[in-house]
This record gives C-alpha cells, sequence and structure tokens, in this order.
C-alpha cells in the first residue's frame, strides 16, 4: 500500500516541474523580446506612475534628462569575468521633473570611487536606453542580506531606501532602469548587464520523478502479480 501513494506522488511532483519549466521557458521568451524590441519613450508610454511594475518589466525604455552624479550608490558586491566589483546606481532627473533610478552597470573595485573614472560622469542633458526594473530581494527572504545605507553600500535595489538615503524630493518611481549596453566614456560604468536568461534544470526533475514512479509502479507490478510457482508436495 506504500508504493501506490509514492507512485502518485511522484507522477504529480513531476507534472508540476513539468509545468514550471514550460513557465520559465515562456519567461525568457519573453523577457528576450522585450529587451531586444525597439525602445520606446518612458514619458509617453507612463505619463503616470507605473501601474503594473511587474506585468511590464523588462519593457525597453528610453529617458531623457541629467544624472545626478553627487548621489551616486554603491551595489555589490558583484563580478564579470571572474573580476570582482560594484555597480553603480544613480538618480537620474528626467526632462518631465521627474526622477528614476539608473542601475549604470558594473564598475571594477579599483574603480569604485568616482573619482578614478572622470570620463564615466558624463554631464548635461543625456539620452540612454534601458531596461524596465522591478526593485527588491529577488532570493530566498531567510538569505537576504541587509542593505547598509549609512555607508552607502547596497546589496539589492530598495527604491524608497535609496531615494530616502540621496534626499531625493521631486516625484521618485517605483521601478527602476538597467542601463543598456550602449558604451560610456571611458568605459565605465558597463552597462548591459541585465541577466535575461533564467535557470532552467525542470526537465532533470521532470526526468527524476517519471522515472521514480515508473520503476515504482514496475516494481509494484512484479511484487504482485508475479506467477505463484508450484509446490511440489514433500
Amino acid at each position: 500500500m506504500f508504493t501506490i501513494p509514492v507512485v502518485i506522488i511522484a507522477i504529480a511532483l513531476g507534472t508540476w516541474q513539468l509545468s514550471r519549466m514550460e513557465w520559465k521557458k515562456e519567461q525568457i521568451a519573453l523577457r528576450t523580446d522585450r529587451a531586444s524590441a525597439a525602445a520606446v519613450s518612458f514619458t509617453e508610454t507612463y505619463p503616470g506612475e507605473v501601474a503594473d511594475p511587474q506585468a511590464d518589466e523588462f519593457i525597453n525604455v528610453w529617458v531623457e534628462g541629467e544624472f545626478l552624479h553627487d548621489k551616486e550608490l554603491i551595489m555589490g558586491a558583484r563580478s564579470l569575468d571572474r573580476q570582482l566589483g560594484v555597480q553603480i546606481i544613480t538618480p537620474f532627473a528626467m526632462t518631465d521633473g521627474r526622477q528614476i533610478l539608473i542601475n549604470r552597470g558594473f564598475v571594477p573595485s579599483d574603480l569604485k570611487d568616482p573619482a578614478a573614472r572622470p570620463e564615466g560622469q558624463i554631464e548635461g542633458t543625456v539620452k540612454l536606453e534601458g531596461l524596465l526594473r522591478v526593485g527588491g530581494w529577488k532570493g530566498y527572504e531567510f538569505v537576504r542580506p541587509e542593505n547598509d545605507p549609512e555607508d552607502n553600500f547596497w546589496f539589492y535595489t530598495d527604491i524608497k531606501e535609496m531615494s530616502q538615503k540621496t534626499g531625493l524630493s521631486n516625484p521618485v518611481m517605483s521601478v527602476y532602469l538597467d542601463a543598456g549596453p550602449a558604451e560610456n566614456p571611458g568605459g565605465y560604468p558597463l552597462g548591459g548587464q541585465t541577466r535575461i536568461e533564467l535557470v532552467n534544470n525542470h526537465l532533470e526533475y521532470v526526468i527524476t520523478w517519471y522515472a521514480m514512479a515508473l520503476i515504482l509502479a514496475v516494481i509494484y507490478f512484479i511484487y504482485h502479480y508475479r506467477p505463484v510457482e508450484k509446490r511440489e508436495d514433500d
């Protein structure tokens, strides 16, 4: 009686993993399509607040305005091609008066100080493309590290807390942008760091659970329906 419930559970888990695999494929395709599409004007597309950030995440947009470099934020620790570094988040004053945080991309640890990369501190009005992102911790809650606003070191994007840290007074958007791959003067920050792909190893789990169900079912059948051997009389 133990075998049948286990077979049912294994089939259910395999089916669930199959649905997760298909969902991941859809998400990867959606992200890829949005990221590769022509950028739309953020100001025209979102004249007010972004109504449903989760539904619009990874849409490619462009904004026009000025960087507020004196309010730069540091997010770490990050690595790129085995090189340790951080990502630079800079408030951006759009021409319509609103403000939005821009993740400008990766810089090596020795360029964390803005004075070490003066060419990349672009002044004046600029137009840039980026992917719309939703802030917050994306991992398991029990391993979430604490941001350190006092030392201006962040492990994840907390838009509300970052806005308070930088003293932004104008309306701050509830989303942020990951800057696109366009090269900055001096080479850094290095944009285009958005992770589009998702780990999708669910096929392995599908095979594992279905195989377990099949093996247990075969064992159950052999054990309960094997031919009864004739016994010789003593």
